[in-house]
């Protein structure tokens, strides 16, 4: 008799684990759907997604081209300003789009590195702009009171990064000298 209500009790349990476990993963599947959708439509204002947020040039001879172009797209319903890019260094040199990028046009951020030096490099480049959402960071101004928090300026910043390895030239070839035997 103990072991039949054993065994009844195992049944009970395990049936009840297994349905549990079936209705968590349809939750899930629920949520993840649920997570893409804003994705879809945006963000609310100014939105700045990249194509590739850095750029690798890879093994690059000395002296060659050091331009490059980051590519990004509007992903928000009102016209994206940028209103600024600054390279890390001087060898680093960004262009600015002038004029407003409108809600899902692309754009592009130029950016020439000098490649007369030679070794590896990793440079960045800030973007400021007025874009929202959670790939941007906002930019904030201190507070006027003692103790206050800081204060929006309505301007955000990106960071977009260059690398790669500017290859020394090669030495002049010598010419061969003949030895006498």
């Amino acid at each position: 008799m103990k072991k039949i209500l054993l065994v009844a009790m195992l049944v009970v349990i395990g049936a009840t684990t297994a349905n549990a476990q079936t209705k968590t993963k349809k939750t899930k599947k629920a949520t993840a759907a649920k997570v893409e959708a804003p994705k879809a439509s945006g963000v609310e204002g100014a939105g700045m997604v990249f194509e590739n947020e850095t750029i690798d040039y890879g093994t690059i001879p000395h002296n060659a081209d050091g331009r490059r172009e980051f590519v990004f797209t509007n992903n928000g319903n009102k016209p994206l300003i940028i209103e600024n890019t600054q390279g890390s260094c001087g060898c680093t040199v960004p262009t600015t789009p002038k004029e407003p990028i409108a809600p899902g046009a692309k754009g592009v951020i130029g950016v020439k590195y000098a490649t007369d030096r030679v070794g590896p490099f990793t440079k960045t480049v800030t973007v400021t702009s007025n874009a929202v959402g959670s790939n941007v960071s906002p930019v904030t101004t201190p507070s006027t009171t003692p103790g206050g928090a800081p204060v929006p300026t309505g301007k955000s910043t990106k960071v977009i990064t260059i690398k790669g390895t500017v290859l020394p030239d090669a030495p002049a070839a010598t010419p061969a000298t003949e030895t006498k035997s």
